[in-house]
């Protein structure tokens, strides 16, 4: 029956059924993976699972929902790459929303293996909190942006966390020398707004060679870079160290952590993993992921895939933001 009525209505308006829902409608949501239904988000409200399947059978299913908001899928490192590659096609021809509950020691092979097109939730060793707010932060498309009546204690730390964004892109603008945005931005790099044949959503660096030069041949800047360097990584572990003498939530920001590290990355020519910069912030892998998606969102970082494995991704600093970062530490050593 459901097949019948999309075809009558034809496709288009099968996909404005969504934006016709009342605000108290609940979010659809189809679980995959056998532990998916031990995760517990059938108590949260607002939220309504239409199903709990296999991992073979998801795709097809996806395809022929009217409707759908969101696909959790639990233990991704544990399906086959060809059905988890279909699962992903599906869910990306749907629009919805994909929550990953995986681990960190899979991070990097499932985060390269979906495509940037699909807005992606991401969870690691997941208590209740983090889950619902990987929820509300899946469907705030349609409820919290559309037809927002209220918020809740899960919207308000989003909120947070974008502020917070916000205001590190603003601060490295101002340290930059600009007011209108982060300076520097290559002629090779577009702006967001432009259309990318391969790329729709990402903006890509070119790929760097992340060979050293042998020590006898390095020529003085790169002597400076690796100063620069030992200069980052020492800042680091003095905030960790710091850690060891006070609660660590007191003086939490992932987000200076990460850019500190993969400017220490950038000086010394090596590439940084997903798993790896979440394991640098020194918060959750969950809440790591967050922020790392809110600032590639935002333009701070970029995403670039492993040369070698195609397995896996790398995430740098924006060009502008390298730049930001440089005239920082000049300042600093002034």
């Amino acid at each position: 029956m459901e097949h019948a009525v999309r075809f009558q209505w034809g496709e288009d308006a099968a996909n404005r059924v969504q934006d016709l829902l009342p605000a108290s409608a609940p979010s659809t949501l189809l679980a995959v993976g056998l532990s998916a239904s031990s995760s517990g988000f059938d108590l949260i409200e607002d939220v309504r699972i239409v199903a709990t399947l296999p991992a073979c059978d998801a795709a097809a299913h996806v395809r022929d929902m009217l409707v759908l908001d969101m696909v959790w899928v639990a233990a991704p490192e544990a399906i086959d790459n060809g059905i988890f590659a279909e699962l992903c096609r599906a869910v990306a021809d749907k629009g919805c929303a994909l929550i990953c509950e995986t681990s960190l020691a899979a991070l990097d092979r499932v985060a390269a293996a979906i495509p940037d097109t699909i807005r992606v939730e991401w969870l690691v060793d997941a208590d209740a909190t983090d889950r619902r707010v990987a929820l509300a932060a899946a469907r705030s498309e349609r409820h919290l942006v559309v037809h927002e009546v209220a918020r809740d204690p899960a919207m308000e730390r989003i909120d947070r966390l974008q502020e917070e964004v916000a205001r590190i892109s603003r601060l490295l603008g101002h340290i930059a020398g600009e007011r209108s945005g982060l300076p520097g931005t290559p002629a090779g790099f577009a702006s967001r707004g432009q259309d990318f044949t391969d790329y729709p959503d990402q903006v890509r660096a070119p790929v760097r060679d992340f060979a050293t030069t042998p020590r006898s041949f390095v020529p003085e800047e790169r002597t400076a870079e690796r100063q620069r360097a030992k200069m980052v990584r020492r800042l680091l572990r003095q905030r960790r160290v710091r850690e060891q003498f006070f609660p660590a939530d007191l003086f939490a920001d992932p987000a200076w952590d990460m850019l500190l590290d993969l400017y220490a990355a950038r000086l010394e020519r090596r590439p940084v993993s997903v798993s790896s910069l979440c394991i640098a912030s020194a918060v959750p892998a969950t809440t790591a992921l967050r922020w790392i998606k809110t600032m590639t969102d935002g333009g701070l970082f970029i995403r670039e895939a492993d040369p070698h494995d195609g397995r896996r991704i790398f995430i740098a600093l924006a060009e502008a933001t390298f730049e930001a970062l440089e005239r920082y530490f000049e300042a600093l050593e002034e």
